[in-house]
C-alpha cells in the first residue's frame, strides 16, 4: 500500500501534459541518470558500425571550415550533430544498396577530384595531404561522398518519377517571371533544420549555435553540408538565383533587408527552422552591370622601409597626378617608367570580381580614366585605368525545363524527408 501511496503522490506533484498523443509529466523523476561519459564509441546501424574515429574526422572538417574557432562546448554538440549526420549516410547508402543502386569507385573519385580543383585549388594528392593534416582523411570525404550520390540516385528512381508538375504550372512561373522583369531576384544560401511541435526549442536551439558560429568566421558551405536537411546540402546549400514570391514569406521579407554577404536566421518556416546567406542580387530578366568584362590596367608603387606616413602620402600624390594626366592607356607604361611602378594589364576582368568598393567607381568611369589611389605604406600604392568595357546583354528567362526541373526539386526535397523520416525509424540502432 506505501508503494501506491508514493506513486499516486508523484503523479499528484507532476501533472502530466499531452504532447504529440502522449502524457508526459511536467517534471519527471528519472529512476537512473544518464552518465554522458558511459556512451561507448561506436554506433551500429542496421548492423553497419560508426566509429568515433569515423566522427572526429568529419568534424575536422568543419572545424577546418571554421578556422579553428570552435570552444569545447561547441565541439561536443558538433560531435553530436555529426554523429546523426553519419547515421542519415549509413541509411541512405543501405537502402540504396538494398534497391540494387550502385555507385561505382571511379565516379566516387571523379567527384573527389573536382572538390579538389573547385574548393581548395589542388590536386587530389595534394588535398589528401591537406585532409591528413587537419585530422581528416581522404576516406571520410569520400565515404560523404558515396552517401550524396547514392541517395540523389535513390531518390531519382524512387520519388522523382512519382513528382507530377504541369505544363500549366511552368507556364504560369515564366509568366511571372516576365510580369517581373526588372524586379530584384536573389541568390541565396540555405541551412534548414526540420522540427516537429515536440523538439522544437531544441531545434531552435542548435540553429541559434550555428548562427553564431557562422557570425564568428564559420564556413556557410561547410555548415550547410553537414548540418542541412535540404537537398541543396550537397552543393553547400545554394538555392540558386530565386525571386522573394518562391521563397516563404518569413524567408522573403528577411532577405530585402540584408546586404550581399549577410545572413539571417534562425527563421521559423513551416517544418523547421532556415538560415539564409544573401550570395548575390540582381534585376530579373535584366543585364547586371556588373557582368560587364572591362579591360584595365593596374599601376603601383611601393615604399621603402622606413617611409613615413606624410613621405608616403606625398609621393602618392605626385604619383596621382602624373597618372591622371595620362591621354589614355597608350601612354601608361611610359608613364610607370617616369614613376617607377609596375603595369599589370587584365583584358579579361568581370566588374563583380572587383572588391566591392571598386565595383561601383570603375563601372562609373569612361575610357582612360582613372581611380583614386588606394591602399597603405605596407602595401604600396595602386590605380586602376579603365582600357576597355563590354556592356553585357540583357539577361534571358530560364527556359521551359529549367523551371520545371526547379519546382520539381522542390517537390522531391519535400517527400526525401519524409522518405529518410521512415528509414529513421525502422532502423535497427545498438550503442556497442
Amino acid at each position: 500500500m506505501a508503494a501506491l501511496v508514493l506513486a499516486g503522490g508523484a503523479v499528484a506533484q507532476n501533472a502530466p501534459t499531452t504532447g504529440g498523443g502522449f502524457s508526459l509529466p511536467e517534471n519527471p523523476n528519472f529512476f537512473v541518470k544518464n552518465d554522458p561519459n558511459y556512451r561507448k564509441a561506436t554506433v551500429v546501424v542496421n548492423g553497419e558500425i560508426i566509429t568515433g574515429t569515423d566522427i572526429d574526422q568529419r568534424v575536422a572538417l568543419l572545424v577546418a571550415a571554421s578556422g579553428g574557432k570552435i570552444d569545447d562546448e561547441e565541439l561536443k554538440r558538433l560531435k553530436l550533430q555529426v554523429l546523426r549526420n553519419l547515421m542519415d549516410e549509413t541509411l541512405q547508402i543501405q537502402e540504396a544498396a538494398a534497391q540494387k543502386i550502385e555507385v561505382e569507385p571511379e565516379e566516387i573519385e571523379q567527384t573527389y577530384t573536382r572538390i579538389a580543383g573547385q574548393n581548395f585549388g589542388q590536386d587530389p594528392k595534394a588535398m589528401e595531404a591537406y585532409l591528413t593534416k587537419i585530422g581528416s582523411s581522404p576516406a571520410s570525404l569520400k565515404r560523404q561522398i558515396r552517401g550524396e550520390l547514392s541517395w540523389q540516385r535513390l531518390l531519382r528512381r524512387n520519388v522523382q518519377p512519382f513528382v507530377n508538375v504541369s505544363d500549366d504550372e511552368v507556364r504560369e512561373v515564366l509568366k511571372r517571371m516576365q510580369d517581373s522583369k526588372g524586379t530584384e531576384e536573389y541568390r541565396v544560401g540555405e541551412i534548414f533544420l526540420s522540427a516537429t511541435a515536440e523538439n522544437r526549442e531544441a531545434v531552435l536551439a542548435n540553429a541559434t549555435r550555428i548562427v553564431e558560429q557562422l557570425r564568428q568566421g564559420g564556413s556557410f558551405v561547410g555548415y550547410a553540408r553537414q548540418f542541412s536537411e535540404a537537398s541543396t546540402a550537397s552543393v553547400g546549400g545554394d538555392l540558386g538565383w530565386v525571386r522573394l514570391g518562391q521563397l516563404p514569406a518569413e524567408l522573403g521579407t528577411a532577405l530585402q533587408s540584408l546586404q550581399t554577404g549577410q545572413l539571417a536566421g534562425p527563421i521559423e518556416i513551416r517544418g523547421g527552422f532556415s538560415i539564409v546567406a544573401l550570395i548575390d542580387k540582381r534585376q530579373v530578366l535584366t543585364a547586371d552591370p556588373r557582368d560587364a568584362v572591362l579591360s584595365l590596367k593596374q599601376l603601383s608603387i611601393s615604399f621603402p622601409p622606413g617611409t613615413t606616413e606624410a613621405q608616403a602620402t606625398a609621393k602618392a600624390r605626385a604619383f596621382a597626378d602624373a597618372v591622371r594626366a595620362a591621354r589614355g592607356c597608350g601612354t601608361v607604361d611610359a608613364i610607370a617608367q617616369q614613376q617607377g611602378a609596375e603595369v599589370v594589364t587584365n583584358d579579361q576582368i568581370k566588374a563583380r570580381d572587383l572588391p566591392g568598393p571598386l565595383q561601383n567607381l570603375v563601372l562609373g568611369m569612361t575610357l582612360g580614366e582613372v581611380t583614386p589611389p588606394f591602399g597603405s605604406i605596407q602595401d604600396g600604392v595602386r590605380v586602376l585605368m579603365l582600357c576597355g568595357r563590354d556592356d553585357p546583354k540583357d539577361a534571358t528567362a530560364p527556359n521551359f525545363e529549367q523551371i520545371q526541373g526547379q519546382i520539381e526539386d522542390e517537390r522531391v526535397n519535400k517527400r526525401a524527408q519524409a522518405y529518410l523520416r521512415d528509414l529513421r525509424r525502422d532502423a535497427v540502432i545498438d550503442y556497442d
